[in-house]
């Protein structure tokens, strides 16, 4: 996509690639099709669906015009599986909409230079890739694993490291002043606007490419230390052979992180695990005893949301419950499918079936003698299974 020329290393001349309408359009069908809430302004993918085309002028012509600027991203807090809320920033949508036509020029450029460890949020890569590249180095023999946590990543990226960065690639000081307004835009909260001197909020289109940016240079440096080293986006694991080596993989990681980044390891979360022996967490899956299986969280998690589905005081059909369900059964599934969950599955199923039954039988949404439907009535209705969803299994 971008073609403009490089001088001495350095992209110039992006900003009207950025701000060309047909790439505006192309961003904005990024950004409906990712959906999401409306920002600070209060504007809804619906409302700025309905002019569209004076939006998209709009836009296009404060960027020309060198007028353009981003809103303060709207806070929002989202329940983590440990209990405690994770902090989203919400940009309006005309912020998303630019954001996402700064990713569709910049990507391309720095795609090529990420190191092979980083997996997350990048084209044709996923988690899944990433476990299994840890999977097939445990099985290889680099059984000590160095698994380490930063504290509060994406609040503490620093403004300077990271724009320094940016600018090792893209010489065009507009496209740099709109990734630079982006990251000091603000937050509102309670009608509270507040100034950040570090961070990206999560939420930000522009975020996960930024996280890769920043994180690229410690990837560059271990893998050209020659370490084993898997990362997505912030979560990341390194493997050895020998706990003396693992423990030295853990000091230059380190040292790496808080001092040329100066970002902070979290130590109460930072491990040196035997793979076999202690067992050990990545992206949502524990590795114990050979195998690998939803953690503990990530399976509190599901049924909690599966709960809240399907709890007996919901005023709603057994249809918009399925409907409502099926989409969370299968992107769980579909996740975690890969482990050694077949025993797991079958036990799932079995009890969504049954909160299925109570809450029919709570709800009377239909009369029957038998209030214990059958499990063959409740496939035709619809009900996902996750058993239908393990590799190989016969649909």
């Amino acid at each position: 996509m971008v073609k403009e020329r490089k001088r001495q290393g350095r992209w110039y001349s992006l900003a009207d690639k950025v701000w060309a309408v047909p790439n505006l359009l192309a961003a904005w069908k990024k950004v409906k099709a990712n959906r999401g809430a409306a920002g600070p302004d209060g504007e809804t993918l619906k409302h700025f669906a309905e002019r569209l085309e004076d939006n998209l002028t709009r836009l296009h012509e404060e960027l020309k015009a060198g007028s353009y600027r981003p809103k303060p991203v709207r806070r929002v807090y989202i329940p983590k599986a440990d209990g405690k809320q994770r902090p989203l920033g919400i940009p309006a949508v005309r912020d998303r909409v630019v954001q996402q036509a700064l990713v569709n020029v910049l990507e391309p450029i720095f795609e090529p230079k990420f190191a092979d460890c980083s997996h997350g949020f990048r084209p044709g890569r996923n988690a899944h890739q990433a476990i299994r590249r840890v999977a097939g180095w445990i099985k290889a023999g680099w059984r000590w694993v160095v698994d380490l946590d930063l504290k509060a990543f994406f609040d503490t990226v620093d403004h300077e490291v990271l724009m320094a960065a940016v600018s090792r690639e893209i010489a065009d000081g507009t496209v740099l002043g709109w990734v630079k307004a982006f990251l000091t835009a603000g937050v509102m909260e309670d009608g509270k606007l507040t100034h950040a001197v570090t961070g990206t909020p999560q939420g930000g289109v522009i975020s996960p490419l930024l996280a890769n940016i920043y994180l690229n240079h410690f990837d560059q440096e271990m893998e050209r230390r020659g370490y084993k080293l898997v990362r997505y986006a912030d979560d990341l694991v390194m493997v050895a052979r020998l706990k003396r080596k693992a423990e030295h993989l853990l000091a230059v990681a380190r040292q790496v992180l808080e001092k040329d980044l100066k970002l902070t390891v979290n130590e109460e979360k930072t491990k040196l695990a035997h793979a076999h022996w202690d067992g050990f967490c990545f992206l949502g899956h524990e590795h114990s005893h050979r195998y690998w299986r939803p953690r503990e969280k990530a399976l509190n998690a599901f049924k909690d949301r599966v709960r809240e589905l399907t709890g007996r005081q919901r005023g709603v059909s057994l249809k918009r419950v399925l409907r409502e369900l099926n989409p969370v059964l299968r992107g769980w599934g579909q996740y975690f499918c890969k482990g050694a969950v077949r025993t797991l599955f079958a036990s799932l199923d079995q009890w969504v079936r049954m909160r299925i039954r109570s809450f029919v039988h709570k709800r009377k949404v239909q009369q029957s003698a038998d209030e214990n439907l059958r499990n063959e009535r409740l496939a035709t209705a619809g009900l996902v299974s996750l058993m239908s969803l393990l590799p190989g299994h016969a649909r």
